[in-house]
């Protein structure tokens, strides 16, 4: 939990410095502080009181991909980096380091300890997705914006816990799906374009589910610290497949199994649905009903959302954002896009910096999520399920109410 500190009297932004107008939007804000020596590195010609002091949490595989994206920005001051991994986070510093050409990146294994850095404006997280929402909320109670790989929530009750965090605490928060805009621009552009009609429904297929994980325990290498590894998940006995990132979901990864992440459908997922709430452009909303079908053997599911759009996963037939529209005469509006530049990431910063909500917004990303949880659980029980968005429960019924949320070790709760 962040410190309490005065609260200011005046308009923070008349006369205290951007890096103090930032710290004053969260709901313990700190007072105007000097600029630490680790922040006068070669980054350019930017101030170093107009930087984005950042650190990073989970720095394994993608993380090592957004570390590089905001080091090499020169509004950026990347000052700190955190793994469970002591090779990951070493690595990690050594990249900064270089890029700065001191020894002042600073190395955690904890990522509350970062958290609990004044300096810090700003971090990013890639752990694996059964660790997003504790950090994302506890960033946020520490007054720090958060670039939060997808998939953005591991639970359904999760999401609705971080768009209220992020809200509280007055934080920038952004999921991490490049994908949504980059490889899903055609479709977008077709369906908010307006020359095709009104549309009906799309489909998306991705897979494959997750999978239980009995893999027998073997020793824990040296450098690892597999208990804050496991964090909220339950307590099971290392293995290599257990903690490995590999992105083929085929039960060789963390990816795969039902204790760290949603298989496929979250993974990929995160990405495939977000494009396709993006084009439909239901992104605010989320699904009343998730409708169960076995035609012939085949099963597939579709949300249903309050305006009477639908969106299918794995219809037969139909490929991959697969758009069907109606007659009817459809008005054409602007398309959304990235604020400042460098993409995903530079949207992120630019939004730190004017406090805009960002093109992931948290809410957007949780909107995403929840589709894939909602067909999840539908898949899993084989039947059709009602939604309530406002109450997040489904309707008279008590099995799937179950499946909101799941048990978390102590003290990882939430």
């Amino acid at each position: 939990m962040a410190n309490q500190k005065n609260q200011p009297t005046k308009d923070p932004g008349a006369s205290c410095g951007r890096r103090t107008f930032l710290k004053a939007t969260a709901a313990s804000v700190a007072m105007p502080y000097l600029i630490p020596a680790s922040a006068m590195g070669n980054a350019g010609s930017t101030a170093p009181s107009n930087r984005i002091v950042m650190a990073g949490i989970g720095i394994g595989n993608m993380g090592r991909g957004d570390l590089g994206s905001f080091l090499g920005r020169n509004d950026v001051q990347y000052v700190a980096t955190c793994d469970v991994k002591k090779s990951a986070r070493d690595d990690a510093k050594r990249r900064v380091d270089e890029k700065y050409g001191n020894t002042d990146c600073k190395t955690y294994n904890d990522f509350r300890e970062v958290l609990d850095r004044d300096d810090i404006d700003a971090v990013h997280c890639a752990t694996p997705d059964h660790w997003h929402a504790i950090i994302v909320i506890e960033a946020c109670r520490n007054g720090k914006d958060i670039y939060c790989q997808k998939p953005e929530t591991k639970t359904l009750r999760e999401g609705k816990l971080m768009i209220e965090a992020a809200r509280r605490y007055s934080r920038i928060v952004s999921g991490g799906s490049q994908r949504v805009l980059e490889d899903y621009r055609g479709t977008v552009n077709d369906c908010w374009g307006g020359q095709k009609g009104q549309v009906k429904s799309i489909n998306v297929n991705v897979g494959p589910f997750p999978m239980e994980c009995n893999k027998k325990g073997e020793p824990i290498p040296e450098g690892l610290d597999w208990d804050m590894w496991l964090g909220p998940a339950p307590w099971a006995p290392y293995h290599p497949h257990r903690i490995s990132g590999s992105y083929n979901i085929n039960g060789t990864c963390w990816r795969s199994f039902k204790d760290y992440s949603g298989g496929g459908m979250t993974d990929w997922g995160a990405h495939h649905f977000g494009g396709a709430t993006y084009a439909i452009d239901v992104r605010e909303y989320e699904p009343e009903e998730v409708i169960f079908h076995n035609e012939d053997g085949k099963k597939f599911a579709t949300c249903r959302y309050p305006n009477g759009k639908l969106l299918h996963h794995n219809r037969p037939g139909q490929g991959n954002m697969h758009v069907e529209w109606s007659n009817e005469q459809a008005a054409a509006k602007p398309v959304p896009n990235y604020a400042g530049t460098g993409g995903i990431y530079g949207d992120f910063i630019d939004c730190v910096k004017t406090r805009r909500k960002p093109f992931r917004d948290i809410e957007f990303a949780v909107h995403t999520t929840t589709v894939c949880h909602l067909f999840l659980i539908a898949y899993e029980l084989e039947r059709s399920l009602k939604w309530d968005t406002v109450a997040q429960q489904f309707v008279g019924d008590e099995e799937a109410n179950r499946l909101v949320d799941v048990a978390r070790r102590e003290p990882w709760v939430i």
